[in-house]
């Protein structure tokens, strides 16, 4: 196995697409062509975390978050970044970093906050835009069924709870090729009219060039005819944060107690409480202070994130309690989970989760 056959296992896990623009996800050090000797899987990547990888013949460490986030213009070991992809590069250790497209994947951190909790109802709280993408094609009507199939193996045609989805139109295609053509169908230098069906398929933005790959074996034409648009739809599955509700209602502060708990956490910091039970809760794991207006138009009781500032407590306007339980522990669980993904999908040797606590924050 090679690093880029993990990287493809993560990938359908949470597809790079998906990403946010601002973030640094994918290989970050390394060679993707690099047999693997061992995974390490972590939620942050210190030299601490770099020796754990070496101690136990890991050359490919999984970080949650990025230790590259923007540029590095300098390699003096001056910072813990610079020493960390220094040790990486000189003990030949690749690092992998998932971060925001984990994040806005549906089985990804805001899932993993809703299951710990036992939260049911599950759904999108902030749906990413410009997820899915159109391809319309035109194909000899005797030929269109077997490209529909292409296209539907190539992932096309998955509408929520519906597979091999289409829209076709039949007509006729004309086309007059030049002396350098070589049509499948008719004669070069002759108009030909052909009965063609117009296919339409949607798919998600990451199986583009996959979509297109299909596309071309399949359709018989020299020329294939085709155009893409991206979508103004909805993705339901595809985005930050979560919003879903507990079996039981419970007080603010018993709510708080139990999420103290559960999520292991030694401190929240929450805003007044509501004078109503909770039962429908809003989640997004690490900052999330700019969904605190998404997760009230949610109808979220409760919204459980990290990093709040002080003013940020003050937008609760007394329509929603708001709770900081610390930025490593909203995210602590991601670890595991990606080491269990792993070890499903890679049974030739183990998976290793990090020991290290990297959380920098410490309480008294």
């Amino acid at each position: 196995m090679i690093i880029q056959d993990v990287i493809n296992h993560l990938h359908n896990l949470a597809p790079l697409a998906y990403a946010e623009d601002f973030d640094n996800v994918g290989l970050l050090v390394g060679d993707k062509n690099e047999k693997v000797s061992g995974i390490l899987v972590t939620l942050d990547t210190l030299e601490a975390v770099v020796d754990e990888a070496i101690d136990n013949n890991c050359n490919l460490i999984v970080s949650f978050h990025p230790i590259i986030f923007s540029g590095l213009k300098k390699l003096t070991g001056k910072t813990y970044v610079e020493r960390v992809v220094i040790k990486a590069i000189k003990h030949n250790i690749a690092i992998f970093s998932i971060h925001t497209a984990l994040d806005n994947a549906f089985q990804g951190v805001n899932s993993i906050i809703c299951d710990q909790l036992g939260l049911i109802n599950k759904n999108i709280l902030i749906p990413q835009s410009g997820t899915i993408k159109k391809l319309q094609t035109y194909v000899p009507k005797a030929n269109a069924e077997d490209l529909r199939t292409a296209l539907f193996n190539a992932g096309a045609g998955n509408l929520g709870n519906y597979e091999s989805c289409s829209f076709n139109v039949e007509g006729e295609g004309t086309y007059l090729g030049n002396e350098n053509s070589n049509p499948v169908i008719g004669k070069k230098g002759k108009l030909h009219t052909e009965k063609e069906v117009a296919i339409s398929v949607t798919f998600k933005k990451h199986l583009e060039s996959k979509v297109l790959d299909g596309l071309f074996k399949a359709h018989p034409y020299e020329e294939v005819a085709y155009e893409i648009s991206t979508l103004e739809n909805t993705n339901q599955h595809i985005g930050m944060g979560m919003v879903a509700e507990l079996e039981i209602a419970m007080k603010t502060e018993e709510c708080l107690k139990y999420i103290k708990n559960k999520m292991n956490t030694e401190c929240i910091r929450y805003s007044k409480p509501l004078n109503k039970p909770i039962k429908r809760i809003a989640v997004l794991g690490g900052s999330g202070s700019f969904a605190i207006s998404a997760a009230k138009a949610a109808n979220a009781d409760l919204f459980i994130t990290a990093d709040l500032k002080y003013h940020d407590f003050f937008n609760a306007e007394n329509n929603i309690v708001l709770a900081d339980i610390g930025h490593y522990e909203s995210e602590q669980f991601t670890k595991s989970f990606l080491v269990d993904y792993l070890s499903k999908k890679i049974t030739n040797f183990a998976i290793i989760l990090s020991k290290t606590n990297t959380n920098p924050v410490k309480y008294l």
